[in-house]
């Protein structure tokens, strides 16, 4: 099924009025109306440096992708804002379609550097950005957006990753480590969740493993106490060994545990 769909899902760089309405619709589906975004802003942003791809099945909007142009005062970079999936195509590689048809665009407009972000503990987006992609993250953003009111976020801060895709750079498959399994935090299993354990903020392996659980939304909804115990932990460890030199750049299911996903860290400076 998912090798049937994605082989007959189209990519389009939306540039008219009517398909940004269009987008905007999806965007309203996956998230809420209140959170789309008005579409003279997006038609502003296709005029301006910026694009929206969208994903089509048998002409039907399916996903969207939307960038704009970023600067950080030394450097201008693509900013990749937004990835929407249609609820009914979720799970069947169209988000991994889009990315990589942002990437080519992105080079042919002459960027050579996406940036994004993604919440730490959604491991779904963490195994594309990161082990699909190749991406890496440097930086970790505490409470970036502030306090957010929807399904996703609600109730926690909303920390994330900051992370690079250079699109010059040959596409590669992160390495993993196997050899070197160090984990600088303890994790248990009680029922259906991984719980944090001992931190180790004194490790200087060139590779260490961050442990998450596989399940964070099911986690929140059944012990919300348990789901923000998982984001203060993460925060001390990213926080820490990215301050100090490590990039995050892979994220793998731990094949002993199912619950259970590692997060490579790897010394850079």
């Amino acid at each position: 099924m998912k090798q049937q769909v994605n082989s007959t899902i189209e990519i389009r760089n939306l540039q008219t009025v009517k398909e940004l309405e269009e987008v905007r619709k999806l965007e309203a589906n996956v998230w809420s109306f209140e959170d789309s975004v008005p579409v003279n802003q997006t038609i502003t942003v296709v005029k301006n440096g910026g694009f929206i791809l969208g994903a089509f099945l048998h002409n039907e909007l399916v996903g969207f992708q939307y960038s704009f142009p970023g600067y950080d005062g030394n450097k201008i970079y693509l900013c990749s804002h937004s990835l929407g999936i249609h609820p009914k195509y979720r799970k069947l590689g169209i988000g991994e379609k889009l990315k990589w048809a942002q990437r080519e665009l992105a080079l042919e407009k002459g960027y050579d550097l996406i940036t994004w972000t993604y919440d730490p503990l959604e491991t779904v987006n963490g195994n594309l950005n990161l082990h699909k992609l190749g991406a890496v993250c440097s930086t970790y953003l505490v409470d970036a957006y502030g306090e957010m009111d929807d399904g996703l976020n609600s109730g926690l801060p909303t920390d994330r990753f900051l992370v690079e895709w250079r699109t010059k750079d040959e596409p590669q498959t992160p390495r993993l480590n196997v050899n070197d399994r160090t984990h600088v935090m303890e994790s248990i299993t009680h029922g259906s969740f991984l719980h944090p354990g001992d931190i180790d903020l004194s490790s200087d392996n060139q590779i260490l493993f961050v442990p998450v659980p596989g399940n964070f939304q099911e986690m929140k909804k059944h012990d919300f106490s348990l789901a923000l115990a998982w984001r203060e932990a993460t925060r001390m460890i990213f926080t820490h060994y990215l301050d100090h030199g490590w990039f995050v750049t892979n994220l793998v299911k731990d094949e002993n545990n199912p619950t259970q996903y590692l997060y490579q860290l790897e010394k850079r400076f």
